[in-house]
């Protein structure tokens, strides 16, 4: 067999996420929503299966993780009248990797839900977030909104550490006229501080 799929956690041959790894997949934790959003889902919490099969996402080019994750959020509700965007990837880590993982996450959930996709919004300069501690997180990242904002927008993102990207993100929507907005993340980490990938 020339073309066959392996699982993006556990390597064997089969589905793109087989069973048994997602029995492992870890339950939500239960956080509050973070600043400036009206609500914020995610599909699993963020442990060590979340973090291989996020990091065979973006950094061995497992662009099928992204149709498997697209379909499990879609099984989530979508707000009624909403647009879906995303929270930007840096530019050197999109020129690095070719791709910015949320983009695709945002563009497939649309898709799936039958709602209008749209770019609103642009990362300013600066670290990244992955290992540093809450408070830095929170002061970084910054985003400016590219034009004004439909009135709700769903928010999506693979990971939720401290909920600072979503923060800095909504702030930046509302600033330019959203009403609602509502994260929608892959994982999110048991606890502020929790290293994200």
């Amino acid at each position: 067999m020339l073309l066959s799929t392996r699982c993006a956690i556990c390597d064997r041959l089969g589905e793109v996420v087989c069973a048994r790894c997602v029995s492992d997949l870890p339950a939500v934790p239960a956080l509050a929503t973070p600043l400036h959003l009206d609500s914020c889902q995610a599909l699993m919490a963020y442990d060590d299966v979340t973090r291989i099969l996020l990091t065979r996402l973006k950094n061995r080019h497992r662009r099928d993780v992204v149709a498997w994750l697209a379909d499990q959020q879609g099984t989530l509700e979508a707000p009624t009248g909403s647009v879906v965007t995303w929270a930007p990837t840096s530019v050197p880590r999109r020129r690095r990797r070719g791709f910015d993982q949320g983009e695709l996450l945002a563009r497939a959930v649309a898709r799936r839900w039958g709602v209008p996709f749209r770019d609103l919004l642009r990362r300013a300069a600066g670290p990244a977030q992955s290992g540093r501690s809450a408070r830095e997180r929170r002061a970084h990242p910054g985003f400016t909104a590219r034009c004004v904002s439909p009135p709700c927008v769903v928010l999506v993102d693979d990971v939720a550490t401290t909920g600072a990207t979503l923060t800095a993100a909504a702030r930046a929507l509302r600033s330019v006229g959203a009403a609602e907005v509502h994260g929608l993340v892959v994982a999110r980490a048991a606890r502020p501080g929790s290293a994200a990938a």
